[in-house]
């Protein structure tokens, strides 16, 4: 079933009552997928799984990551919900958007903590930004209210079989671990060249490298080429 293929991820949630509506806004529209990074309450408690009302089957099978990064290797698509439209290099949706997306694929969104949302870097690892429409001068949305959201959106598109797309069935799209594997391969072999001399500017550089190659919608085949082309640049002469 479609709507297997999508999960919802929450980044550092605070709050035991919002991880439990979250859950059970997922099961009302059909989706039990739900990993969580690093949750600030213990996970789960009692609170979480009285709020989660009938959810508890979504709790219970939840995962729980260390880091963003390793929450995506089963992912091919990545949207990140944010209040503010960021100024980057980076392809911003509407609700109305989701549509076009490929709902066939793996597909998670990403939720930022109540308190900070999601920072650049969280977002570098996004294939869009998602923005929810509201009040221009109260945008902040509870968490469980923008998944809600975002959930009641995405299942009527999929109960209405919108997302029709036709690729060749030759081309494989890289996972989020491929890419994160070719990345890391890249950016190990740039430390050992001294690629990185102003330590102040490396967070960034790191951040935007990061954000260029997860959005490219890389093949397989594509991720293989590249791994070979960094592996020749660094062979000695």
């Amino acid at each position: 079933m479609i709507f297997n293929n999508i999960s919802f991820i929450l980044h550092k949630p605070q709050l035991s009552e919002n991880i439990g509506l979250c859950a059970r806004g997922m099961k009302n529209f059909g989706f039990k997928n739900l990993s969580l990074i690093d949750p600030k309450p213990l996970f789960p408690n009692d609170k979480i799984l009285a709020t989660s009302v009938g959810a508890k089957d979504i709790i219970e099978k939840s995962k729980v990551y260390s880091s963003l990064e390793k929450s995506l290797i089963k992912t091919d698509i990545l949207i990140a919900t944010s209040a503010r439209f960021r100024n980057k290099n980076i392809k911003h949706i509407s609700l109305h958007d989701l549509k076009r997306i490929n709902f066939k694929k793996k597909v998670s969104f990403l939720f930022g903590s109540e308190a900070s949302g999601l920072s650049n870097n969280e977002v570098s690892y996004a294939d869009y930004t998602l923005q929810i429409p509201s009040n221009s001068h109260f945008r902040s949305l509870n968490l469980s209210h923008s998944l809600v959201v975002v959930a009641h959106s995405v299942s009527n598109l999929m109960s209405k079989n919108k997302a029709n797309f036709k690729k060749s069935k030759k081309i494989e799209k890289a996972t989020k671990n491929e890419i994160s594997a070719m990345l890391n391969f890249c950016l190990t072999n740039l430390e050992n060249q001294n690629f990185f001399k102003q330590k102040a500017k490396k967070p960034k550089m790191l951040e935007n490298l990061r954000s260029i190659f997860y959005k490219m919608e890389l093949s397989k085949k594509e991720i293989r080429i590249l791994s070979s082309v960094f592996a020749g640049l660094i062979k000695k002469p």
